[in-house]
């Protein structure tokens, strides 16, 4: 009953509350405007995506208006917009190419439902580990492959197939070459153009929508019949089913379903970061928006909708256009959701080269030069993983350019705080207690040496500089100052342990100092202090550790015993008595 009662109550912080309500009450108005404006850009976006995943337009339009509606409702920020994305895009190709339309479908479902579960785990938290380079890298490799994505619909070459980007982009340029198709080029070239000028002329108008109707009107008007249209579109929704579910295909598909809910994760709550950024006053619940996507993934397949993701470009619009709450996205997705009741023959007849134009142009505008050249000058170590993820990413996929970005992160993310690791010898004239005389230090000095550990005694670091100590010559004692250790491992415990038992067996007492609270454990556990605790040779300080080395040395003949100090003679008695 106590996990029934702890699931219920976490489901109730997952859900919307009256504080959402309240939220979309105080300026009506202008979200409702910021709606439309995220609407208009949205739309051919929205048709662009769809096609590019093998799905067609529109599984492009009911994504954005069910997982669009959906995901505002449920979501953790006031301000994101969901829909289709060109990195999902990335992911799905492939899938549809292997799995056909079912596929995609299935792998949806699934990983809205894996969403949903990292959303009760509480696991929205540990997205922001993800190394900035890995997030540029994947986005710069992304606006490289939606690009390629494009060729075949940009240069009219309809009879290429294929699974992988490159060899899908290398097809179309052979197929131009012996076949040109000029005007289809000259479609995509057009609206890309108009969108990339006017974005800069006037960053508020949706030349997007523009460039597209007026592409749509020149190709009908010229009857250009070498130009393909979207086709015929149904004019709404189709009803919710599930033939699509097919139990036995669920081991191939689990793998892309984690990868697909593993990107879904990251970008919304990328998109929702940025936008907290841009607005006043926003803070996003991670942990609900993972719910929000998973509830939104779970629903656009049962309406022939591909996987959704927060948008980071119709995000960074809507915000742009004074949305303050959850009303500007929901009235996106149900502007769209009337364009696909009362527009569909109209929308059927945009030629697929214009939305290929749309998204060369949105694969360049997702090119943040001035980010990337940052990135790069930061440190080299940030410039080789958003090279390795963004190459990664155009050569395989997606997936494995995140893991091999966060590989490479790490292991350089290793290898500098490895380099912080030292050992240093250390002066031990102010930690000498009770020394008396110059002669005693320099004898003191002759046989007892001090070393100080600084930084971590891990795995990456200790074989670097604790193969030295067993170098040590000419010494009777050695005492090693462990205040500064900042972290120890199995490894780095084991290669101490193997370092003093290497200096024992060659004579030479060890002794420990400054070991700290959190150290205790790890040394205790692998046997590297239990001889030394027992043989008192663990002390807190290090004058305490020369002392009790000198007093060693002196029991043992190495150092000469302390001489009790003279008494001076009495003078003799002159009492008159």
């Amino acid at each position: 009953m106590s996990a029934f009662r702890a699931a219920a109550w976490r489901l109730r912080s997952l859900l919307p509350g009256c504080a959402d309500l309240a939220a979309m009450r105080r300026h009506p108005r202008r979200d409702l405007l910021a709606g439309l404006t995220v609407a208009i850009v949205a739309l051919p976006l929205a048709l662009g995506f769809g096609v590019s995943s093998g799905l067609g337009a529109e599984a492009g339009l009911a994504t954005a208006v069910v997982a669009g509606a959906l995901a505002a409702v449920f979501g953790g920020s006031n301000v994101q917009v969901s829909g289709p994305t060109g990195a999902m895009t990335v992911v799905l190709v492939p899938i549809a190419a292997a799995h056909g339309a079912a596929g995609v479908l299935m792998v949806g479902l699934i990983a809205g439902l894996v969403l949903v579960v990292l959303a009760f785990a509480r696991a929205g938290r540990y997205m922001r580990y993800i190394p900035a380079s890995v997030v540029e890298g994947f986005s710069l490799g992304i606006a490289c492959v939606i690009g390629l994505q494009q060729f075949p619909n940009a240069l009219g070459a309809d009879k290429v197939d294929g699974e992988h980007v490159l060899s899908l982009a290398w097809q179309s340029l052979q197929e131009f070459v012996r076949h040109p198709e000029w005007t289809s080029i000259a479609v995509a070239v057009g609206v890309a153009t108009v969108m990339l000028v006017g974005a800069r002329w006037r960053p508020g108008v949706p030349f997007s929508i523009l460039a597209v109707i007026a592409a749509t009107l020149v190709v009908e008007v010229a009857r250009l019949d070498s130009v393909t249209p979207i086709g015929d579109l149904p004019a709404g929704l189709p009803a919710p089913s599930l033939d699509f579910l097919d139990l036995s295909a669920l081991p191939a598909l689990l793998p892309s379903a984690l990868a697909v809910a593993a990107l879904a994760a990251l970008e919304s709550l990328l998109s929702a970061s940025v936008a907290d950024g841009m607005s006043v006053g926003q803070k996003h619940d991670p942990d609900r928006e993972l719910f929000g996507q998973g509830v939104a993934n779970i629903a656009a397949p049962l309406f022939g909708g591909v996987p959704a993701t927060g948008a980071i470009a119709r995000t960074a619009v809507s915000v742009r256009a004074g949305a303050g709450s959850r009303l500007a996205a929901f009235t996106h997705a149900a502007i769209l959701a009337a364009v696909v009741y009362a527009a569909a023959p109209l929308v059927s007849a945009i030629p697929l080269a214009a939305l290929a134009g749309v998204l060369l142009a949105t694969a360049v505008k997702m090119v943040e030069v001035g980010s990337i050249k940052a990135m790069a000058r930061a440190t080299r170590s940030d410039a080789v993983v958003l090279v390795a993820t963004a190459t990664a990413t155009v050569v395989f996929d997606l997936v494995y350019a995140v893991l091999l970005g966060m590989l490479v992160a790490g292991a350089l993310a290793l290898r500098s705080i490895a380099r912080q690791a030292r050992l240093d010898q250390v002066d031990i004239t102010g930690d000498l207690p009770g020394v008396t005389s110059d002669e005693e230090y320099a004898l003191l000095a002759e046989h007892i040496v001090a070393y100080r550990l600084d930084g971590p005694l891990f795995f990456a670091a200790a074989h670097r500089f604790l193969l030295e100590l067993p170098d040590v010559t000419g010494m009777s004692a050695l005492i090693l100052r462990m205040s500064r250790v900042t972290t120890i491992d199995a490894s780095g415990a084991l290669m101490l342990k193997d370092t003093i038992d290497k200096l024992e067996h060659r004579g030479i007492t060890v002794y420990v100092s400054g070991i700290r609270d959190g150290h205790h454990k790890p040394l205790e556990a692998l046997g590297v202090i239990t001889r030394l605790r027992a043989g008192g040779r663990v002390f807190a300080t290090t004058p305490e550790a020369i002392a009790a080395a000198r007093n060693q040395l002196r029991s043992d003949g190495t150092l000469p015993a302390p001489q009790a100090p003279q008494t001076p003679p009495q003078e003799p008695s002159t009492d008159a008595s």
